[in-house]
């Protein structure tokens, strides 16, 4: 057993590279007025300077949204969508979903050959996989509802990082490079990108007019613009040309959605996380709610007891996940349930004491009748923003909208696309989230704003794909049961299972050789990997300052003034 473990992580050190984390030299940013967090430094400065110039955390929201389309490509989108989670004066907090939807054209078999076997690609490479966008839409309700400025003061400064360029980072050089042979297979995408037959050059100047163009729309015409004018237009020219399957009639019918968000208790502390299509909510609060008779503290941080608790509680929640949720508009997800003590005491009795479960062997309960980015804002009052929005892998499907710039998603890939096969994620999930038309695919984002006494705490959040809600979990932890702050909370290492594939993933330094031994001889799986998340938050401060921070393991930012 002990060879079979030191195997794969011989195996993880090679698939599995990572830099040294440069966490020391990162600490929180203090300030009084406001914060933002994210994954680009310009487009969270965009967001201070609008908090600096009078906008709350919704103005500065729907700017850094908009900029991230500009400088953070893989993430940062127009065409794909995506969650927000809010808490605005002494009103009731928000969760506005702008979740893709499937074409009206989309069936369940959509991506089986006559056989009814899986057609490799079809369903991340192909413009089958598009969903119907829903960022532009959620973006601007989400500002015309609660924003203060105009229009015009949220895009601009998107449009000038479009229309003037800005310098490329490195980390986008290297981005670029990596993904240079997928993206370069669409003549649209190339020309943008690679014009030059290579990647953008560190320190060059990147100019996107197209997208400029878009931008541009958006400003002076509204999301109307985007899904009944000219932008639509290209959307559909688009798809026609190319075998996709959206057509005006899917853009017209796509509306965001204000709905309930997930209330709990853990520790004293009010979460607020998203609701279905995001399953983050609901399985944040399983696993948060099946740990927390136990003394985390006492039992110690990544210890052993710890790891296997925590792991236990994942592998139960994330059964339910795949077996019950979907899109609660076409399925009758029992949420209230699932959440309930006494269903969560009797899942609880089946973590086995001393000695790994089996996922094969856990069923989800008995029920009577990775490439996304997240930002947050704290204003001068308090109110709070975490967005969580995603074109699902790096870049999408790397195609860009002949003529308006912007890259489409492969979120159709988040559905159930057959019975008992895995996704680009590995989540193997059931009839609950079948694609039907009009139906929001199911979700792991999970924006999470946490309350203590009914005031505002902190906020976090990570891309990450199934990752996003066990490291939101773990970062919660860290904060109430371990007393870090925002900095130690989010650089702190991390381990992640999902129930299938049943091991569990790692991160280098995360566990002590001797933690490693006992794991093994407890009979779990152990696999080595990479960064788990890039996390975002901000902190309240007794002092009355806020804290953001940026995860160490990437290369984001915070600031505030």
């Amino acid at each position: 057993m002990i060879r079979k473990y030191w195997i794969s992580i011989f195996v993880g050190a090679f698939l599995f590279y990572i830099a040294p984390y440069r966490a020391d030299a990162y600490t929180p940013v203090y300030a009084e007025q406001g914060m933002v967090a994210g994954p680009e430094p310009l487009a969270v400065q965009i967001g201070v300077d609008i908090l600096k110039k009078g906008g709350n955390a919704f103005d500065a929201a729907a700017a850094v949204g908009f900029a991230l389309a500009v400088t953070y490509p893989s993430a940062g989108n127009l065409g794909g969508g995506g969650f927000m989670t809010a808490v605005k004066d002494t009103q009731e907090p928000l969760f506005l979903d702008f979740r893709e939807t499937a074409p009206l054209a989309a069936s369940s078999d959509m991506y089986l050959d006559k056989d009814g076997n899986i057609i490799p690609g079809l369903s991340t490479s192909s413009l089958l996989a598009v969903g119907v966008p829903g960022t532009v839409h959620g973006l601007l309700t989400m500002f015309s509802d609660h924003g203060a400025m105009n229009r015009s003061d949220i895009l601009d400064p998107a449009i000038q990082l479009a229309e003037s360029g800005f310098h490329v980072s490195y980390s986008l050089h290297a981005s670029l490079q990596a993904n240079q042979d997928r993206l370069s297979a669409y003549p649209s995408t190339k020309r943008i990108f690679f014009s030059h037959e290579s990647a953008p050059h560190f320190n060059s100047i990147l100019r996107q007019p197209d997208l400029a163009w878009t931008l541009k729309k958006l400003r002076d015409e509204g999301a109307q613009a985007f899904y009944e004018g000219e932008v639509a237009e290209k959307l559909v020219n688009y798809m026609k040309n190319n075998g996709g399957i959206i057509t005006r009639e899917d853009l017209t019918a796509y509306r965001s959605k204000y709905r309930t968000p997930i209330l709990f208790d853990y520790k004293d502390n009010t979460i607020v996380a998203p609701n279905l299509p995001s399953s983050g909510g609901i399985t944040l609060a399983q696993i948060l709610k099946l740990i927390e008779p136990h003394p985390m503290r006492e039992i110690g941080r990544n210890s052993a007891e710890y790891i296997h608790i925590l792991t236990e509680a994942e592998r139960l929640a994330f059964a339910d996940r795949n077996y019950f949720l979907g899109d609660r508009d076409f399925i009758r997800a029992p949420v209230d349930r699932l959440m309930s003590g006494d269903y969560l005491d009797a899942r609880r009795e089946q973590i086995p004491k001393y000695k790994a479960g089996s996922s094969e062997r856990i069923s989800h309960g008995r029920i009577e009748s990775e490439e996304t980015t997240h930002f947050c804002i704290v204003d001068r009052n308090r109110n709070a923003v975490a967005i969580t929005y995603t074109l699902n892998e790096s870049y999408g499907m790397k195609a860009v909208v002949e003529g308006a710039g912007f890259f489409l998603n492969n979120e159709m890939d988040d559905f159930n696309a057959k019975p008992g096969y895995p996704n680009v994620y590995g989540l193997v999930e059931g009839d609950a989230n079948a694609i039907q038309p009009e139906k929001r695919m199911l979700s792991s984002m999970t924006p999470v704003i946490v309350l203590k006494d009914g005031k505002f705490a902190f906020t976090v959040g990570t891309p990450g794909g199934p990752t996003i809600i066990t490291t939101a979990a773990q970062i919660i932890v860290n904060m109430l049961d371990f007393g870090m702050n925002i900095r130690d909370a989010i650089d702190a290492p991390r381990f992640h299972h999902q129930g299938l594939p049943d091991f569990i993933r790692f991160e280098r330094e995360a566990f002590s050789y001797d933690t490693l031994k006992l794991l093994v001889g407890m009979g779990y799986t152990l696999k080595e990997s990479g960064p788990i998340g890039f996390a975002a938050g901000i902190q309240q401060m007794d002092n009355h300052l806020l804290a953001g921070y940026a995860d160490g393991r990437g290369e984001g930012s915070a600031a505030g003034y």
